[in-house]
């Protein structure tokens, strides 16, 4: 039988994904989710497609319609012209600034109605530390070894 509780959290984060994508106004999850991306320091569409677990094309895509959209600019690497290189356009940064500013407003009123709400927001940051570790575990078992 499955645990009742986890059944209930798994349902929880579904429905509070969900809120956070109606906040991300004219993006849609996959462009809000490469944009924060690229904030955060990533800046190759191919290491963006692994950290999300976002297909090759739908990464092509996405970004795309982020360059015409005038979010993005993308470029070639110095050292290797077939890497795209990602940056946030100032309008990119106020889009992303805009979204996030959203987001927060709503995360700090379900946190005001949360008990024990200190603790909702560090236990988000470590549950996105676990998904990055587990990520990175992922990754490290699928590199062939070399001998």
């Amino acid at each position: 039988m499955t645990d009742p509780t986890a059944v209930a959290a798994v349902r929880a984060l579904a429905r509070a994904s969900r809120l956070m994508e109606r906040l991300s106004g004219d993006l849609n999850s996959a462009q809000y989710r490469v944009l924060s991306s690229i904030a955060s320091g990533d800046e190759r569409a191919s290491r963006i497609a692994a950290r999300l677990a976002l297909g090759k094309p739908t990464i092509s895509a996405t970004v795309d319609s982020l360059v015409q959209r005038g979010l993005l600019t993308r470029s070639g690497a110095d050292a290797d012209q077939r890497v795209a290189v990602l940056r946030l356009t100032d309008a990119g940064r106020d889009v992303l600034d805009r979204v996030e500013s959203d987001m927060i407003g709503r995360l700090t009123d379900l946190q005001a109605r949360t008990p024990g709400g200190e603790q909702l927001l560090p236990s988000l940051i470590w549950l996105g530390r676990a998904i990055d570790e587990l990520h990175a575990e992922r990754q490290a078992a699928r590199r062939p070894v070399v001998r």
